[in-house]
């Protein structure tokens, strides 16, 4: 296994293969690079050099009990970045990977990264206060925290069901997806995946996304059930220099249940 350690001594695990461009997959709560099964091997087969970790607390990276908040996730990538020596890259992120891309490239990347994909991403910010009254309730996010940290291997069995729309009217459940999902969260850490919930819900990106300066791709299915659609123009609209992309009828998780459609716009994106 390819690992590294950072500052703080924390050993994260991560995936890297190919040659060419980088292109950087940042995953979404509380899973792991397994999630990019599909991107990695597309851009894999279409030249790039693909690149993907565990986030500390997630999937093989060590269950720290110290740092699960969003700063800290974005300096992990920093030092992932220096450690591989990447330049010139594309960073993709899901979700809660979303927000880590645009901190890390806010703060840290405006030197090494060439291009951003956000991909229902928790960006500006979810929770609802003054300055957001469109967001989500506190109470929603303290829901799942209970389940996470009391009652995780069921409340992590059945989540996938909204994750993927599969709640929705003429959907079938696909078995090796969810009990996927289910094992990805089931090797991290139950203390890091309990705190990163306030990392995903309540960290602002408003000024990370107002200084960035590269082209920016957001990407948001309209029937997300986890990540509300009304975050993707928000998004866009702090960006300097961004585009929207909505999708109808897309759930959350559509990386996965439309890949080939994500995979090709994003390539497109790349490309131009």
């Amino acid at each position: 296994m390819s690992t590294f350690k950072t500052q703080d001594g924390t050993e994260i695990f991560y995936k890297d293969w190919g040659t060419g461009q980088p292109i950087v997959f940042h995953h979404g709560w509380p899973l792991s690079s397994d999630d990019w099964d599909t991107q990695m091997m597309f851009f894999l087969k279409q030249g790039y050099r693909v690149i993907a970790h565990d986030r500390r607390g997630h999937g093989r990276s060590e269950q720290s009990s110290e740092g699960n908040n969003m700063e800290t996730y974005a300096s992990d990538i920093a030092e992932l970045t220096a450690a591989l020596n990447l330049k010139n890259a594309i960073h993709i992120g899901h979700s809660t990977g979303g927000g880590e891309v645009v901190r890390y490239a806010a703060k840290y990347g405006k030197e090494r990264v060439a291009k951003a994909i956000l991909i229902s991403a928790v960006t500006p910010i979810m929770i609802k206060n003054e300055s957001n009254p469109e967001g989500v309730p506190f109470v929603i996010f303290d829901e799942i925290r209970q389940g996470t940290g009391f009652s995780r291997a069921q409340y992590f069995y059945d989540f996938p069901i909204a994750f993927y729309g599969w709640n929705r009217e003429g959907t079938t459940v696909q078995e090796g997806i969810k009990h996927n999902w289910w094992r990805q969260g089931m090797m991290g850490s139950v203390l890091a995946h309990y705190e990163g919930i306030k990392a995903f819900s309540e960290s602002d990106f408003t000024e990370d996304l107002k200084s960035l300066d590269i082209p920016v791709l957001v990407l948001h299915g309209e029937d997300d059930q986890i990540v509300p659609y009304n975050q993707a123009p928000k998004a866009t609209k702090l960006l300097k220099n961004g585009k929207l992309i909505s999708y109808p009828g897309f759930p959350h998780g559509m990386p996965t249940t439309e890949a080939e459609i994500i995979n090709n716009d994003i390539l497109e994106f790349i490309k131009s």
